[in-house]
């Protein structure tokens, strides 16, 4: 992997090569107003042209303020079109269909009475995907998703939702270095907001959600990635490095689980020396777990 400049230029290039020798000269994804998306757009523009693509707000509920302005000057810096679809109605719609299943469960039992448990969060995600391809069905512009090479590692994403798309621009990107290669794209001028870049992730699918909540901080949980993934590092070793045995047990178990669901990805550029779907293919299944 090279520097930052480098790695940008690939994407750009990467993105740019995908669409245009597959006869697409558009493309809409869906701009939250976190970090990955906002990286996401920016390529993007930069690969096809701002006004080729459509950047589409989705708020529901349980949407910061925060992020709904950081996807506005994200765009505006940009100059990328948006349009915005609430999703909260469809949502209701969907909990009413879906309450002869979910009434009487716990969380989140039916809304508004309960925050969301994990089928109503998903169910959000699965809402906006739905939404990004009748947009591309509608336009003939690809779904770029905006997911990142440590959330598809660890499963920290939602097929058919988040996951949905013809081109997963970060797929070879690890987290720590979304956060670089913003940082890169602002050297001349701010065009991902700053307060997009410092505010703590959350995919924003319950009150006070943080990737924390369910993943170790990426400082840590990146280089534990990078040496089982990339490195062939058994637990051992990398608890050897210095890593807590706990966390290192953890992750594997994450990533191991996850192979299912990054069979169903969409491609992407490769910037590692082992990308998923192309260099690294396990089995998609096994009954071996580690335990140390």
């Amino acid at each position: 992997m090279g520097s930052a400049e480098e790695v940008y230029t690939a994407l750009v290039l990467g993105v740019r090569d995908y669409l245009t020798k597959n006869g697409f000269h558009g493309a809409c994804l869906g701009l939250s107003g976190g970090i990955d998306s906002s990286l996401t757009a920016a390529v993007a523009a930069d690969a096809l042209g701002a006004a080729n693509i459509i950047g589409v707000l989705m708020p529901s509920e349980y949407t910061s303020h925060e992020s709904l302005t950081g996807a506005e000057r994200l765009a505006e810096a940009l100059g990328m079109p948006t349009v915005t679809l609430p999703i909260h109605d469809a949502y209701e719609v969907m909990l009413k269909i879906l309450d002869p299943f979910f009434a009487g469960t716990e969380p989140g039992s039916f809304f508004p009475r309960g925050d969301p448990g994990l089928a109503e969060e998903n169910l959000q995600s699965r809402i906006r995907g739905n939404l990004l391809m009748a947009i591309s069905n509608k336009t003939g512009r690809l779904v770029l998703s905006t997911g990142n090479k440590s959330e598809m590692s660890t499963g920290y994403a939602t097929l058919y939702g988040d996951m949905a798309g013809g081109f997963a621009v970060l797929k070879d990107v690890p987290k720590t270095l979304v956060y670089d290669l913003s940082r890169w794209r602002n050297r001349d001028s701010e065009v991902i907001p700053q307060e997009v870049i410092d505010r703590p992730p959350t995919a924003e699918l319950r009150p006070g959600q943080l990737d924390s909540d369910s993943l170790p901080p990426y400082e840590v949980l990146d280089p534990i990635l990078q040496a089982y993934v990339e490195g062939d590092r058994s637990p051992e070793e990398i608890v050897a490095d210095g890593f807590p045995a706990d966390v290192v047990q953890r992750v594997v178990e994450m990533v191991d689980r996850a192979e299912y669901k990054r069979r169903q990805a969409p491609p992407g550029v490769k910037i590692t020396r082992r990308a998923f779907g192309r260099d690294r293919r396990p089995p998609i299944t096994n009954r071996y777990r580690p335990h140390f």
